[in-house]
């Protein structure tokens, strides 16, 4: 192993692990949501007449990391996570200069491109 992997590595470790991808980043989600859904001690059924989220689908969540957005939206609300679900996305991010100089100049579009002009 290089230096630079095994540098990489402890980051990682530090950083509390990192996922590169979206099945890991979906099974976390659903793991800490029933984890904090334990620790308020609401059992499913509770949670679901709370959420309006049927107990199958919840369920199927907590196991399989299945969910559509508006269910997990309202699961999130029901556990009084409502800002953190209001500020996905809200910060622009970057990796590179040249990427933050192009989300400055594109701040307030409406549009990921520009309109062509009619020749």
């Amino acid at each position: 192993m290089d230096e630079m992997s095994n540098i990489s590595n402890i980051l990682s470790v530090l950083d509390g692990y990192e996922y590169d991808n979206s099945d890991d980043i979906i099974m976390l989600i659903a793991e800490n949501f029933r984890k904090r859904r334990v620790e308020k001690n609401i059992a499913r059924q509770r949670m679901a007449k709370l959420s309006g989220v049927p107990v199958s689908t919840l369920a199927r969540f907590e196991q399989k990391g299945l969910i559509g957005f508006e269910s997990l939206v309202k699961l999130a609300m029901a556990l009084g996570y409502t800002s953190e679900m209001k500020s996905l996305f809200s910060a622009p991010k970057f990796d590179t200069m040249d990427e933050l100089d192009l989300i400055r100049r594109k701040k307030g579009d409406k549009r990921a491109y520009t309109k062509s002009k009619k020749r």
